[in-house]
């Protein structure tokens, strides 16, 4: 079995940056392929590892995990940056937590996708498989890919992320782009902490995708997330500035 799942672009295009994808809790690398194909459709370099257990694995492990990981991304064994390191549920919280340390690669920007909230009631779920699946998504694919997945752990998300890993990630006050991706339906969200935590960072964005549950980048608005996720990977080279300004009469 490989180590990681890879996602390469259209063969001829140059790629535009390389992207690292830490699932959450109970997630395989297999719950990122559909987000893995389409970031990669746009010519970014795509790949994805084990979730880490937060448990068993302290953030100076992950961090040279992330760092063995972006090590051969490229042909000439280098990193095509922009470097982003896209994490979701426990991932995210384990990313954004690595930010104010000194991690074994330098991203210069994270995407930090259905952050779990600090509070004890935003850790728990219903008991069977249907209702943890309620928690995570409404859209048909995803419930069948995870239910499908032997490898995914179900229940896992009635596990509490240690506490000091949530308040690294809710109290750092990095420099480093950020972009907070929630759904309004997460069940597990804190979005008054994630408004807090978007305005104390000094250059953030915080998204809000309607309708979605706790599996954002998964949900039934996938193909919206993900090219929230893309507009913001272009900012990158136009600091952070949107390349797009949008005027409607439709609202």
């Amino acid at each position: 079995m490989t180590q990681y799942s890879d996602y390469f672009g259209p063969e001829g295009l140059r790629v535009r940056g390389t992207v690292l994808v830490v699932p959450g809790r109970g997630e395989t690398r297999s719950t990122y392929t559909r987000f893995g194909r389409r970031l990669a459709a746009d010519a970014y370099r795509v790949r994805v590892i084990d979730a880490p257990d937060l448990d068993t694995e302290d953030l100076t492990a992950l961090a040279a995990r992330l760092s063995e990981a972006a090590e051969d991304t490229a042909a000439d064994d280098g990193v095509v940056r922009p470097l982003v390191l896209v994490g979701a549920d426990s991932g995210a919280a384990a990313v954004a937590a690595l930010l104010d340390r000194e991690p074994g690669v330098r991203p210069d920007a994270v995407v930090l996708a259905g952050l779990p909230g600090r509070s004890p009631g935003s850790a728990a779920t219903a008991g069977t498989w249907d209702e943890e699946l309620d928690v995570r998504t409404s859209c048909p694919a995803h419930r069948g890919a995870l239910t499908e997945d032997p490898e995914v752990r179900r229940g896992s998300l009635d596990d509490a992320v240690p506490e000091a890993v949530l308040g690294a990630a809710y109290d750092s006050e990095t420099a480093v782009p950020t972009l907070l991706l929630v759904g309004d339906a997460d069940p597990l969200a804190d979005h008054e902490a994630l408004a807090h935590a978007a305005k104390s960072r000094a250059a953030s964005r915080l998204s809000v995708v309607h309708g979605a549950h706790h599996d954002v980048l998964n949900d039934l608005q996938h193909r919206s997330a993900a090219a929230e996720v893309v507009t913001f990977l272009e900012t990158l080279r136009n600091d952070l500035r949107p390349l797009v300004t949008v005027r409607s009469s439709a609202w």
